[in-house]
């Protein structure tokens, strides 16, 4: 296993509709490790969710592990390490919620993101067998931002209003939160 660099807003690979696997190349050694590494650079960067081409691979791989007690969010419920390989999202419930984003690619920048509460993902896991759960919530939002980068969308494609997009030091050092924009 390896860290990997991060991909940073600005490079192409961040920009490219990644290309959907097989089921013999999701179990091939090469896209194992590939998902190996995408865990060990996720926690390594304290991220809480991390897509292929972050880490210069345009494949449609992303992985989401992130605590309960995680400092960032408050979240209620943790989320324990899983893979998606192809995903695919149906909207349960197109009501809008929204969430200071962050992103790994776009370092020290948070914007107000609006997405679907509730969305349903069908998938396969990092061993070809096929998964699908229901999300609501931060989980839902974490998916939508993860996938997102599966088709070369970055969170500040989604920020509506401008205003609400600042360096994460200035928010936190002012407690602003999304109303008080």
């Amino acid at each position: 296993m390896a860290i990997r660099k991060v991909a940073r807003m600005g490079n192409p690979v961040l920009r490219t509709k990644a290309r959907e696997l097989t089921p013999g190349e999701i179990q091939s050694p090469e896209v194992q490790r590939l998902i190996d590494d995408m865990v060990e650079t996720l926690r390594e960067y304290d991220g809480v969710g991390l897509a292929a081409p972050q880490v210069h691979e345009p494949l449609r791989i992303s992985v989401v592990e992130f605590s309960a007690s995680n400092p960032r969010y408050d979240i209620g419920a943790g989320q324990g390490l899983t893979v998606y390989v192809n995903p695919r999202v149906t909207v349960l419930d197109p009501t809008e919620e929204g969430l200071w984003e962050g992103c790994l690619s776009v370092p020290g920048l948070k914007g107000w993101v609006m997405r679907p509460r509730k969305i349903r993902v069908e998938s396969l896991d990092r061993h070809a067998k096929p998964v699908t759960i229901t999300a609501e919530g931060f989980l839902a939002t974490v998916l939508q931002h993860e996938f997102d980068h599966l088709d070369g969308v970055l969170y500040v494609d989604r920020i509506k209003d401008k205003a609400k997009f600042a360096f994460a030091e200035e928010l936190a050092k002012f407690r602003l939160a999304a109303e008080d924009l």
